[in-house]
């Protein structure tokens, strides 16, 4: 019966050691992934970071090269209203060009402070002056309305290229935003992956585990059946030793009183056993 229970004993031990082994196995593997998802989350938080940086600085990109398209626009309309403007007074210009009229006012007002002439020539001369002066006013508002024109349009190129600047970072950011963006959702993906396979170790640690456990508890009960068995055992052992050792004093005692009444004498054994009963050696 005893042999029976260590064999089964022996058996739950080594299927408990199998289990606990598969749970240790499984923690460790677990664990091992766990550690990756750790050392992945720092990596995406820093990929994260770097691409809001990055959208920030295409935000602020986007709202200049927007700034700029507003002036250019404004600009532009500046533009078509003085052209507007240019085209009134162009087609009130004089056939004669502004120099060859400023000439001619130089020409008569010389005339007029050094030659003498009578008053009706004066008048005469000052109202063609006059005249001229009036063709020449529209020659300078044409030439100030297009020199303002061609500022304006200075201008809009100026703000266009700087516009273009701007465009030509902010589609180099937006396209580093998106590789990071993308970096990023790797990493997150890798993180999931990771997780669910520690999930999946952690149930397989779980089941182990709690295959393990009935066993310790069959163990027990089979080392508490062997224990007591061989409890048991010793107690029988304990009396049958017991009942010999009383069946040979009485032997002995036996013999002594049969040499006692044949007067004979008694080894140091049965003196002493009869001593110890208190039975009388002498006759």
């Amino acid at each position: 019966m005893i042999n029976e229970l260590e064999e089964k004993l022996a058996a739950l031990r080594e299927k408990k050691t199998v289990a606990e082994e598969q749970a240790r196995s499984f923690a460790e593997k677990r664990d091992k992934v766990n550690g990756k998802v750790r050392n992945i989350r720092p990596e995406i938080g820093l990929l994260r970071k770097e691409r809001d940086e990055v959208n920030e600085k295409v935000k602020e990109l986007k709202q200049h090269r927007n700034d700029l398209t507003s002036k250019i626009r404004e600009k532009i309309e500046e533009i078509k209203k003085l052209g507007e403007k240019s085209r009134v007074i162009a087609k009130k210009k004089p056939s004669v060009d502004h120099r060859t009229l400023q000439e001619e006012v130089e020409s008569i007002d010389w005339e007029i402070q050094t030659t003498p002439h009578s008053l009706q020539e004066d008048k005469e001369l000052v109202e063609k002056v006059m005249a001229l002066e009036r063709q020449l006013s529209i020659h300078k508002k044409y030439e100030r309305l297009t020199k303002m024109i061609r500022n304006l349009r200075s201008g809009v190129d100026k703000f266009k290229a700087e516009s273009q600047g701007y465009h030509d970072s902010l589609t180099a950011d937006a396209r580093k935003s998106q590789e990071l963006h993308g970096k990023m959702l790797t990493k997150v993906e890798e993180s999931k992956k990771l997780g669910a396979e520690a999930d999946e170790l952690h149930k397989q640690f779980v089941a182990a585990r709690e295959t393990a456990r009935p066993l310790h508890n069959e163990i027990a009960a089979a080392f508490g059946e062997i224990k007591k068995l061989k409890g048991e055992m010793r107690e029988e052992e304990e009396k049958e030793k017991k009942q010999n050792e009383d069946e040979l004093r009485q032997t002995i005692e036996n013999r002594a009183k049969e040499k006692l009444k044949r007067g004979e004498k008694l080894s140091w054994e049965e003196f002493q056993l009869l001593a110890e009963k208190g039975i009388s050696t002498q006759d």
